[in-house]
C-alpha cells in the first residue's frame, strides 16, 4: 500500500509542507506570531519556556523544539531568538539543519529590537516558503507512516467507540508496517498491568509500570492523589466514575498489538516500527507536542464530550464517539463513531473509515481543525520549577 507525501532529504516522509517559525523562548513570541500572521505557508511554536529553569528542563526545551523543526511535516524552519534566553539556540538550528532542510536564524536583541527583527523575520520566513513550495508529493510506502493517537473529552462513549474504532485503525497500521505512538501515562493508571503484558520483553513491561508510578509519585510530592485530578469533571459528567474505568477505555485505542519499548518526552522516531508509548501526560497541549515531537505526520483523536484543537505541523483527526456531540460539533468532528452506539455501523466498519480517511489526510486532505486554523495551543512538558 502507498501515499504520497513528501520526501526530505533524510528520507522521512512528511504530510505536509510547512515553516516552521520557532521561538526559542517565550520572550520572543510576539516577534514570531507576528511573522506567521503576515507569511502564507508557515506556522508558529508559541511556547511559554526557555528562560528561568533549571538545566535539565532548558535541555528539555531545547531537545522538544529540536524535534519540532525536524519533524517530516516541516520543510523549513526560522528559529527566533531574542539573544539571551536558556535554550540552546546555536545547538537547535545545527540540528535541524542535520535533517537536510533550509533553517535560518534572527536575534531580536542583535537586530535592534521587535520591529527590525520583525521584518527581518518575515523576508527571512518569505524567502524559506518560496524555497521549499516548488516540492512535490512522491509515491512511497505505507511502512513510513507514524501515527499518534490520543483520546481527550472522554465520555461513557468514547471507550465503547472512538477508542474502539482507533484501536482497529492502529492494529492496521502496524500490520502494514508502519509506527503507532500513544501515551497519556496518567490514563493507563488502573490498567499499567494489562498493557504490561503486552510488552515484548519484561524490561519493557517493566518500564511501563515505572513510568505510571513516577506519574503518582509525582502528584503525591506536592500531597495530592493522582484521582483529585483525575477523572476530570467533564469525564464524570459524561459517566465515567473513576480513573481505573476512564484507563479501561482510554488504553482501547492502542489497539492489540505488542508494545515494543517506551519513549521519552522529546524523543522522536528514528527506525523503529510497530506500537510504542510515549510518556506523556494527558493535558492536550503538552501531549500533542510530545506526539509531534516523535515526527508523526498525524494523529488520531477520539473524543467524546468533543475537544475541537489541533497542533500547528501536525493534522489531528477527531473522531467522536458521542452521536448527540458529532451533530452538535459537527464543524470540528472530522468522523461520527456514534454511529457504533447507535447500532448503525460495527467498529470495524467505522474503522474502515478513519483508515480511509487518515490516508486522505497523508495525501493533502485538510483535517476540520487545520481548516479553522484551531491549532495554537501547545506548550512542552516540564519536570521541575521556574525559578
Amino acid at each position: 500500500m502507498k501515499f504520497k507525501g513528501y520526501v526530505r532529504p533524510n528520507g522521512k516522509v512528511g504530510s505536509r509542507n510547512l515553516v516552521a517559525v520557532i521561538p526559542s523562548v517565550v520572550c520572543a513570541n510576539d516577534v514570531a506570531q507576528a511573522i506567521v500572521r503576515q507569511v502564507q505557508g508557515t506556522i508558529g511554536y508559541f511556547h511559554h519556556q526557555g528562560c528561568c529553569q533549571l538545566p535539565p528542563d532548558l535541555k528539555r526545551v531545547t531537545d522538544a523544539l529540536i524535534s519540532l523543526g525536524s519533524s517530516p511535516n516541516v520543510g523549513a524552519a526560522l528559529v527566533v531568538s531574542l539573544g539571551c534566553e536558556g535554550t540552546d539556540h546555536a545547538r537547535l538550528v545545527e540540528e535541524i539543519a542535520a535533517t537536510g532542510k533550509p533553517v535560518e536564524i534572527i536575534r531580536i536583541q542583535q537586530l535592534g529590537g521587535t520591529s527590525r527583527a520583525i521584518q527581518a523575520g518575515i523576508d527571512a520566513a518569505q524567502a524559506l516558503v518560496m524555497k521549499i513550495s516548488g516540492l512535490q508529493r512522491e509515491e512511497t510506502d505505507i511502512s513510513n507512516v507514524v501515527m499518534s493517537i490520543k483520546c481527550g473529552g472522554s465520555d461513557a462513549t468514547s471507550g465503547m467507540a472512538s477508542n474502539c474504532a482507533i484501536g482497529y485503525v492502529s492494529d492496521k497500521f502496524v500490520d502494514l508496517g508502519a509506527t503507532v505512538i500513544f501515551g497519556e501515562t496518567t490514563e493507563f493508571i488502573g490498567a499499567e498491568h494489562i498493557l504490561a503484558r503486552r510488552a515484548v520483553t519484561p524490561e519493557v513491561g517493566k518500564k511501563i509500570i515505572d513510568i505510571v508510578n513516577q506519574m503518582e509519585a509525582r502528584a503525591l510530592s506536592v500531597g495530592c492523589d493522582m484521582r483529585q485530578g483525575q477523572p476530570t469533571p467533564g469525564n464524570i459528567a459524561g459517566g465515567l466514575s473513576s480513573i481505573e474505568e476512564k484507563s479501561l477505555g482510554a488504553i482501547a485505542k492502542s489497539g492489540t498489538r505488542p508494545i515494543q519499548g517506551v519513549l521519552d518526552y522529546t524523543d522522536m522516531i528514528t527506525t523503529q516500527k510497530g506500537l510504542w508509548i510515549k510518556d506523556t501526560p494527558g493535558r492536550e497541549p503538552e501531549i500533542l507536542t510530545g506526539m509531534a515531537c516523535t515526527g508523526a505526520q498525524f494523529m488520531m483523536f477520539s473524543t467524546g464530550r468533543g475537544a475541537p484543537q489541533g497542533f500547528p505541523s501536525m493534522p489531528v483527526i477527531k473522531i467522536c464517539g458521542n452521536p448527540l456531540t458529532y451533530e452538535n460539533m459537527k464543524y470540528d468532528m472530522d468522523l461520527n463513531a456514534g454511529l457504533i452506539i447507535t447500532g448503525k455501523k460495527s467498529i470495524e466498519e467505522v474503522g474502515e473509515e478513519a483508515f480511509a480517511m487518515a490516508l486522505r489526510v497523508l495525501n493533502g486532505e485538510m483535517t476540520k481543525n487545520e481548516a479553522l486554523q484551531y491549532y495554537g495551543s501547545i506548550d512542552i512538558h516540564m519536570l521541575g520549577p521556574v525559578i
